[in-house]
């Protein structure tokens, strides 16, 4: 309507004013209901075109959308592993910080794991001491054959030099016997040797082996009992936590409840243009805002980030090819947008929806000096007619309550 409005001023009015003041051709008179359209036709037809023109100037160069809404996370609270519900340390709707302990499962099994575990650890340190009495008791033998095979062969040794010096006074068979006792002290020495060398390898190696094992089953029953309390990953609001102790939650079926981060709400918008307008939105292009949780303000924004594929166009393996004409829907250029100053959000409820506007801004390119006396006067007007955009999202800003108090079916 504001086009229009415009464009008449340019066609309609002065085709009247020709027919009033050069024909004398009077409003009412000759000029009627019934005679308008002969009388000011080529007025009319002017302005329609005019219109029609303007209206696609303007939009294809300040886009406009109605789709548009301001975004924010949520992160699910799910368990590691599945329980009932023992303990609730916080309620709906409450803000909590990061780390902060949400509920409980019950962990009786976890408990006696650790026990167990814990009992396990305490017999292999009790073990320490078996072991050292045996390492010692092994020594021990080792030194009681050793000092033995040294008597024996000090005995061989003299009885050989006794015989040496009287070959009548020891016989071969005592020399005989000797050396046997010799020989069996000796594997007797080994033996002992080698227990103690095994109690010294228990001691040593197998018990601390053993210890580590019983300390990671240890920690690991711990890590299980921890994971029966659900601590908050991000500071932020609690939402949908309508737990109660004896509920099930589980990683898969069953979550508690949502949290809302504070870190990512409210803090950008996102918008869907139609596709005609990726040729003149990219990132540092200029917007505003009106959302409906704050009517009468318009927000300044900045496109931040766009979506370098249109959603509509996906595709999913399945048993069916795909059949391009059962997607009527052409899909949308997403586009996401930030305040243009820090506190701009400010007041605007997360998921609110909004109205949004971009705008072309060609200075740079006019102020180059590369453009031809029609590209300037052209550019000049593009730039020039986004002010009646501007001038229709704050008619709206000041219509939102009206629209939806008044005319809306809801």
């Amino acid at each position: 309507m504001l086009e229009f409005l415009l464009c008449s001023l340019l066609t309609i009015l002065p085709d009247y004013l020709i027919k009033r003041y050069r024909y004398n051709k009077r409003w009412g008179k000759e000029i009627t209901f019934f005679t308008l359209w002969y009388e000011l036709r080529w007025g009319i037809t002017a302005c329609l075109i005019l219109t029609v023109s303007l209206v696609t100037l303007i939009f294809y160069y300040h886009p406009s959308t109605t789709n548009a809404t301001s975004i924010f996370r949520t992160v699910t609270i799910l368990p590691e592993v599945a329980g009932r519900v023992d303990e609730i340390y916080v309620k709906d709707n409450q803000v909590v910080q990061e780390g902060d302990r949400l509920f409980s499962i019950q962990d009786s099994t976890q408990l006696a794991a650790v026990r167990t575990a814990r009992g396990v650890l305490e017999e292999v340190n009790a073990e320490f001491a078996v072991a050292q009495s045996n390492l010692a008791e092994a020594q021990g033998k080792v030194a009681e054959v050793q000092s033995d095979l040294a008597l024996a062969k000090d005995d061989l040794r003299r009885k050989l030099e006794f015989r040496a010096k009287d070959s009548g006074g020891i016989s071969e068979r005592e020399v005989d016997i000797s050396r046997s006792q010799i020989a069996a002290l000796t594997g007797t020495l080994d033996a002992a040797t080698a227990n103690s060398e095994a109690a010294a390898t228990h001691l040593d190696t197998v018990l601390p082996a053993r210890k580590v094992t019983a300390e990671e089953a240890l920690n690991q029953t711990i890590v299980e009992v921890d994971k029966k309390i659900i601590y908050a990953g991000v500071s932020g609001r609690l939402a949908q936590f309508a737990l109660q102790p004896g509920d099930i939650v589980s990683p898969v079926m069953r979550p508690a409840g949502l949290l809302i981060p504070s870190k990512w709400m409210g803090t950008a918008v996102q918008a869907g243009f139609n596709q005609l307008a990726a040729r003149v939105i990219h990132p540092g292009t200029l917007a505003e805002i009106t959302c409906y949780s704050k009517p009468f303000t318009v927000i300044p924004m900045v496109v931040t980030r766009i979506q370098p594929m249109i959603a509509a166009g996906q595709v999913r393996p399945t048993d069916q090819l795909v059949e391009l004409q059962d997607r009527e829907r052409p899909g949308s250029l997403l586009v996401r947008m930030e305040p243009l100053y820090a506190d701009g959000m400010d007041g605007i409820l997360p998921g609110t929806k909004c109205i949004a506007n971009a705008y072309t801004n060609n200075h740079e390119l006019i102020a180059s000096g590369d453009l031809g006396v029609m590209g300037f006067l052209y550019y000049h007007m593009v730039d020039a007619v986004g002010i009646a955009h501007a001038v229709i999202l704050r008619v709206q800003a000041l219509t939102i309550p009206v629209q939806l108090l008044v005319f809306s079916a809801h």
